[in-house]
């Protein structure tokens, strides 16, 4: 299939199907006269490709994992998409801890502008800054 066909299959433009083949991602093409010549193994590894981006795997990431091989090495595959899995629950963990605490101090807002704070409450004893 030429590249439109391919284009068409995949809904990857022209200019990311090009990257990713001067990256060495998509194997090998052979080219007829002029036009390259894609096969399924190619638009098989282009869908790869953008699903593996569409889960936040850089094309960076995905090089050492498929440049130069004609099949993935699923099991390597796997054990980066672990990983990445991993450092998203980490990020969930550091996110609701962070959200924990903007709720805190939105809690801490809300007494000072009922004024029902306490004297003791830092925030609220603290003098504003002067805005010029």
């Amino acid at each position: 299939m030429q590249i439109g066909q391919l284009i068409a299959r995949s809904g990857a433009s022209a200019k990311a199907i090009r990257l990713y083949e001067s990256r060495g991602l998509l194997g090998p093409v052979p080219r007829r006269g002029t036009y390259r010549c894609y096969d399924m193994s190619h638009l098989e590894r282009l869908l790869l490709i953008r699903q593996a981006q569409s889960v936040g795997f850089s094309l960076a990431e995905l090089e050492p994992l498929l440049r130069g091989v004609d099949t993935p090495d699923w099991a390597l595959l796997r054990q980066h998409l672990q990983a990445k899995r991993q450092a998203v629950r980490a990020e969930l963990v550091r996110l609701r801890r962070l959200d924990a605490r903007l709720g805190e101090v939105d809690e801490e807002i809300a007494r000072c502008l009922a004024d029902t704070a306490r004297a003791d409450d830092v925030l609220c004893n603290t003098s504003a800054p002067s805005v010029a």
